[in-house]
């Protein structure tokens, strides 16, 4: 790769990227692109983008065009905004934009450049990244961000196998790696090997960071010993003051949320608020969450009318948390009040807040309302519209209403690519029982013509249909041909269904 000055402007226009990448995740836009861009930046350009892949660098090189600069410490901003709120694909095209570009990479860049990669592409392609690296960028940050990428694939294995090379060559001397696999025990259903961890950690004189002492009062909890979480909770505040924070105290109120320990978990959110300062965001979703976990309808208003004031934009995010808050609350009134407020002022429509909308609507049999949303929806977005046709067919199995359910998912089948989406068990196993009840051979036979479009026929799929049609007294030709053209192997259990209906 060519290096170049990293200071240098590359073309006017990245430092509006900034800001439209945070209106689409729901940040706050940096402070320091607050001095530029306007209201004919690169960002406002961007923001209409929402989640459309393989349009940034179009969108980067037609401002550049125009004449515009932008500066790699604005890049840099971005794609530190998009990573934390989960927009690893526009954050990889941002990365491999500047890649073309020959920006200058710093050693902490392949790391990032590694870590998105393994979130967007798989392991198979972070892994073919890091074995490319030259000698001098495989560090300790590179190494880190391949362990981290093993840890949240939950791949035990090979976490800890590089995790021992990494201790073979120094570079365990911080929490962090000890953190990464603490998450995957967690992730794994192994909370007694963070308790391990730490004492390990204590052996080798390594001090714990805030998020050390977070996972530990999860697992501590995890373990349902609320008083091994209250322990570490003190260490903090005895050995590690500055380390207690808002978020120390969100964990701790989620810990006594879940045990149902209500009273514990009311003060826990009012030592969050001392801590959390007059302009923290995501304090204001945490306590609004929590309230709502205790039943709090009260201060998740009042939590909800402090936060508006306080920012020029309440972000996608916020109203997401809101609705949520209140559809858990079964407030459906205020919801829809609050989504309509949403919909009427957003700028950058979010698929997510029609489908918790939706969700509230059908749970409270107001179809019209849930209707009015969809088609909103589909004139001001491209979806995906998965979740809401499965929620409606949810609906219709919920009121006997079997034609309007297999409706939904022929809409939702239609056109779909390969492995895109795959309805849930749950609905599945729905479509199966009424078919049974009912010895519905037809509509059985619909609902196997929509699951081979999403790739869902399987042996246990076929057992039912057989055992519906033998209920039914009815037969159908060529049936072993039909299954083993679908690849299922014909089991004991197949074969004798298969006899039976020959019989019929």
């Amino acid at each position: 790769m060519m290096m170049v000055n990293s200071s240098r402007r590359v073309s006017a226009g990245e430092s509006v990227l900034i800001r439209w990448l945070c209106v689409v995740v729901g940040a706050e836009i940096p402070v320091a692109e607050q001095r530029g861009g306007g209201k004919d930046g690169l960002y406002r350009r961007l923001s209409a983008l929402g989640p459309k892949k393989g349009t940034v660098a179009k969108t980067i090189n037609e401002y550049i065009r125009e004449g515009r600069s932008v500066s790699k410490f604005e890049l840099d901003g971005c794609i530190r905004e998009l990573r934390k709120y989960r927009r690893y694909d526009h954050a990889l095209e941002i990365i491999e934009w500047m890649t073309v570009r020959k920006i200058n990479f710093s050693l902490k860049d392949y790391a990032i450049h590694l870590d998105l990669i393994g979130k967007v592409k798989g392991i198979a392609a972070a892994e073919n990244y890091f074995d490319g690296l030259l000698p001098a960028a495989k560090n300790h940050r590179t190494y880190g961000a391949l362990l981290n990428s093993y840890c949240v694939e939950k791949m035990v294995d090979k976490a800890v196998e590089l995790f021992e090379k990494m201790d073979e060559m120094n570079m365990i001397c911080k929490s962090l790696p000890f953190n990464n696999l603490m998450s995957l025990y967690m992730r794994s259903e192994k909370p007694e090997k963070v308790l391990l961890l730490r004492e390990e950690m204590k052996k080798r004189d390594i001090r714990p960071d805030t998020f050390t002492y977070n996972i530990l009062m999860h697992s501590y909890s995890r373990l349902s010993d609320i008083e091994g979480a209250e322990r570490v909770f003190e260490e903090i505040k005895g050995e590690n003051a500055k380390l207690c924070n808002w978020t120390t105290y969100s964990n701790l109120a989620v810990l006594y949320v879940r045990a149902g320990l209500h009273e514990k978990a009311e003060l826990a959110l009012k030592k969050l608020e001392e801590e959390m300062g007059p302009r923290n965001r995501e304090a204001c979703h945490f306590l609004i969450s929590l309230y709502a976990g205790i039943s709090d309808l009260g201060n998740v208003y009042r939590v909800w009318n402090s936060l508006k004031p306080r920012f020029e934009v309440v972000t996608n995010l916020s109203y997401l948390i809101m609705l949520q808050a209140l559809s858990n609350l079964n407030d459906v009134d205020g919801l829809k009040k609050i989504y309509e407020e949403w919909e009427s002022t957003c700028s950058s429509y979010d698929i997510r807040l029609a489908n918790t909308a939706i969700g509230a609507y059908l749970t409270h049999d107001m179809t019209d309302e849930a209707e009015s949303v969809l088609r909103t929806a589909i004139d001001r977005s491209d979806g995906p519209f998965f979740k809401i046709y499965e929620m409606f067919t949810h609906f219709f199995l919920k009121n006997h209403q079997i034609e309007e359910a297999l409706r939904c998912m022929e809409v939702a089948t239609s056109g779909i690519e390969k492995n895109e989406w795959r309805p849930k068990s749950d609905t599945v196993n729905k479509f199966i029982d009424y078919f049974k009840e009912a010895c519905d051979v037809d509509g059985f036979e619909k609902f196997y013509i929509y699951m081979k479009k999403v790739n869902c026929i399987n042996h246990r799929l076929y057992c039912y249909l057989l055992e519906t049609y033998i209920a039914a007294g009815k037969t159908t030709p060529n049936i072993r041909a039909r299954i083993e053209e679908d690849g299922i192997e014909i089991s004991s259990l197949l074969e004798n269904l298969i006899t039976l209906l020959s019989r019929e």
